[in-house]
């Protein structure tokens, strides 16, 4: 079998196992008003963290909203997406521009909500 069948295949597994009756995508609610308005306005997000981060935080937004479920995200490195431990249990993060991350949580299993916390240099 072809690499691009087969990983094709697992795609197609994983989220009608995980996901079976949503699929489509994660939706996408903020903390407070002014982690929405720096993932919402571009104009507010280049006046704090300049035109390459904010291109970075519009990328990773759209790849949560896209994903089928976060699970994905992590199976497949999507980002780096990676799940946090010790104090940030139950949180997720995606790589920005180093050393920044977009922390997240995961709310909901069959219908997913990414609850965007903060962007922060949590090392």
């Amino acid at each position: 079998m072809h690499i691009d069948n087969l990983s094709s295949m697992c795609y197609y597994q994983f989220t009608s196992e995980v996901n079976p009756v949503r699929g489509g995508d994660v939706d996408i609610t903020y903390k407070n008003n002014k982690i929405r308005k720096i993932c919402t306005d571009p104009k507010t997000a280049d006046r704090i963290y300049g035109k390459e981060m904010t291109g970075k935080i519009y990328q990773r937004i759209n790849e949560i909203r896209a994903a089928d479920c976060v699970e994905m995200m992590v199976q497949f490195h999507i980002g780096r997406c990676h799940r946090l431990t010790q104090n940030r249990r139950g949180q997720y993060a995606v790589d920005l521009i180093h050393p920044y991350r977009l922390v997240f949580e995961k709310v909901g299993d069959i219908v997913q909500i990414a609850v965007i916390l903060e962007i922060v240099d949590y090392h």
